[in-house]
């Protein structure tokens, strides 16, 4: 967008006098208000001439997984270099990274996925010729498609020497070069993760410095790999070996070099993950949490600290891929069952519904657990269902097929049966009636109130909770199960009732018969306006430094109400709205500072989340995070719209407002000069809706 000298001049005027208005209720002082308006109208310039990659928001990666494009292979960017071009592949049901690295119409194929039909697609369109299959490891999440290459195009497959395969690889070492095209590929040693871990440098031709390097699970943006998936080595010693790789080999590269990882946010083989696909060795270098520490028992100590239970899944599938997975008939007819009154044993079927919450409330086979269809299957699959079940999916017919080629992906198979079958045959079904947070927040404050159960993590449910809950995760709910009385109705409760539907089917295989989920999960919660716990601990500031972002970032209202749900304690929330307004209303865990101490003092300047500003509109929001975007490298967001668009996008309107959610105790106003801190260790990211 071009603006001419003329149309700019107007502009500034007409800015400066809507903004004088309001700005002069909220600013103390006649030179920080002549400050405040010189400078909002110079931001507000510069917004309007940007594109309209600012208002990108940034999906929650669970919330990313629950519709029909996220169980498909998505090409993420190509990235273009001096003699090849890198091109990236999302999956993001698994958030799993595969790479096509193209040189002279040459690719090699990174990290593949077992259903390779996307990458068979893609060579054909690109005229490509496949040199090779590089695995940078054994992964745990998921089957890999190395086999499935090697049939269908007689590639090798070039793997560490260590990794123990069990088929015919080409065994690379620390140092091991080949050439893709004109792209020279170097392998690294970079142990860690696992014991065989393995990345790759990437060179132009006649270039000395690396363009990029393919990390594998050993480093994630924002994140590195978990130590704690061998069996036979300590998850201690492997953190130590992530500590010694960092030191003496990756920190060792050019800070221009990009990192390219297996995975992304949502990943189940790291914690912290970060949403972006891509990253730099001196964005690492600066901002990953863990590789702030320098002395190695603290670094191992933070990696290791409160890791969760790795899904039960996870040393199958490691040893599916260093066996060589049995090549899959994809094309094989799906095989059914009859409907039959034995399936309700659960010591001999494991039947998984994977219609919706909705649909599953209304009527499902008795033992049967709620895994949608329209969410993390796979993973899920393999969180909650025992390795070797009997296990049969009950549903629609018309999301069958995919959901059998899905459960491939991570080993498992399955038969099926409709659930139009099960009715017609008169056998027994079992209902539930799913309850409104208006309902339960009501129950909750009388007599008869129910048992609820919140199946979340510890951390997610110590950042934000609805009230006084029990925290039973779901997948432990069924041995902690014992601690309830099956003879009180129970309400389970997560973020959007994807798990809490979960729960219920676990609850009802306890012998439970009076159990339901909260409607809509606590997202529903904070969309009625209802009052919500444990906001207050937020305080994760640190004096690293950030990227540098010289223009703000406009954060939707449905991913500011994400990450005020899912990730509390991870960003500072702001209200600069006038005092008497804050009273009437305002978000939960947010604090109440005028817009001249916000732009005024330092210590907003730091800290290792981002800084998001609210206020009635948007207007004053943006021009204030664009000020202070200007002057600091923390990342700095506005809500787009303001409070009214966030509540009208709730379904409420602000000549209504909704009633204040009870506010847990705010953040204690910043120092005028923050202290500096160690870095701290990192909160980990659910895997979880």
């Amino acid at each position: 967008m071009i603006i001419t000298q003329t149309e700019r001049d107007v502009k500034i005027k007409q800015t400066s006098k809507n903004l004088q208005n309001e700005a002069s209720v909220q600013t103390k002082g006649c030179k920080m208000k002549a400050y405040i308006i010189r400078q909002m109208s110079i931001v507000i310039i510069l917004l309007s001439s940007c594109s309209l990659t600012l208002q990108a928001a940034i999906k929650d990666a669970e919330s990313a997984t629950h519709g029909d494009n996220a169980a498909s292979y998505q090409i993420v960017d190509t990235y273009e270099f001096d003699g090849f071009k890198l091109i990236q592949i999302n999956l993001p049901v698994l958030s799993h990274y595969s790479y096509f690295l193209v040189s002279d119409n040459k690719v090699l194929v990174v990290d593949p996925g077992r259903d390779i039909d996307f990458y068979i697609n893609l060579i054909k369109e690109q005229s490509l010729s496949v040199a090779g299959v590089f695995l940078t490891h054994s992964h745990a999440d998921f089957v890999a498609g190395h086999m499935e290459m090697v049939k269908a195009f007689n590639c090798p497959i070039y793997q560490s020497a260590k990794s123990n395969a069990k088929y015919k690889i080409e065994p690379i070492a620390d140092g091991t070069t080949i050439q893709v095209g004109q792209a020279k590929v170097q392998f690294l040693d970079t142990p860690g993760h696992v014991v065989d871990g393995t990345s790759a440098i990437v060179f132009s031709p006649g270039k000395t410095q690396p363009e990029l390097i393919l990390t594998g699970d050993y480093l994630f943006v924002g994140g590195v790999g978990r130590p704690d998936l061998v069996t036979g080595t300590t998850s201690s010693a492997l953190a130590g070996m992530l500590f010694d790789t960092w030191k003496d080999k990756i920190s060792k590269l050019p800070d221009s070099v990009k990192v390219f990882p297996a995975h992304g946010a949502g990943s189940l083989c790291g914690a912290n993950l970060k949403d972006s696909p891509s990253s730099t060795i001196g964005e690492e270098r600066t901002s990953n949490p863990y590789l702030l520490h320098t002395i190695r028992a603290e670094f191992i100590t933070t990696v290791l600290s409160d890791l969760q239970e790795p899904p039960q899944y996870f040393g199958y599938n490691a040893a599916m891929n260093r066996n060589g997975p049995e090549l899959v008939d994809w094309q094989k007819p799906i095989e059914s069952v009859n409907a039959s009154e034995a399936l309700t044993d659960s010591a001999k079927f494991y039947v998984a519904d994977i219609r919706d919450a909705k649909d599953f409330a209304s009527g499902h086979i008795p033992g049967s657990i709620n895994i949608g269809v329209r969410g993390r299957f796979e993973a899920w699959t393999g969180i909650m269902v025992p390795w070797g079940s009997n296990l049969i999916l009950c549903g629609d017919g018309n999301d069958f097929k995919e959901a059998v080629h899905r459960l491939h992906r991570v080993g498992y198979t399955a038969k099926t049966i409709s659930y139009n079958v099960w009715q017609q045959a008169n056998l027994p079904q079992l209902k539930n009636n799913p309850i409104a947070p208006q309902q339960l927040y009501k129950q909750m404050a009388s007599e008869n109130s129910p048992v609820v159960v919140d199946v979340r993590l510890p951390n997610e449910w110590m950042g934000l909770r609805i009230g006084t809950v029990l925290n039973l995760p779901l997948n432990h709910l069924s041995d902690l199960s014992a601690k309830l009385d099956k003879t009180q109705p129970v309400v389970t409760v997560c973020n959007s009732a994807y798990r809490s539907s979960m729960a219920i089917g676990v609850l009802e295989r306890k012998g439970f018969a009076n159990v339901t989920s909260m409607a809509g999960g606590s997202e529903a919660w904070v969309q009625a306006g209802l009052p919500v716990y444990g906001a207050e601990t937020k305080n994760i500031s640190t004096s690293a430094a950030k990227k540098v972002i010289p223009l703000p970032e406009r954060i939707s209202a449905d991913e500011l109400k994400r990450m005020i749900m899912d990730t509390p304690g991870t960003f500072d929330l702001v209200d600069i709205r006038p005092a008497e307004h804050f009273k009437d209303y305002s978000l939960p865990g947010s604090t109440n500072v005028e817009i001249a101490e916000l732009i005024g003092n330092q210590a907003y300047l730091t800290g290792a989340g981002p800084l998001i500003i609210v206020d009635r509109d948007g207007s004053l929001a943006m021009a204030a995070a664009g000020i202070l975007s200007q002057k600091t490298q923390r990342p700095v967001k506005a809500l787009y719209g303001g409070l009214e668009k966030y509540w009208q996008d709730n379904g409420m309107d602000l000549g209504s407002t909704p009633k204040t959610p009870q506010q847990t105790a705010p953040s204690k106003p910043m120092p005028s000069s923050p202290t500096e801190q160690k870095p701290q260790t990192p909160k980990k990211k659910s895997a979880g809706c």
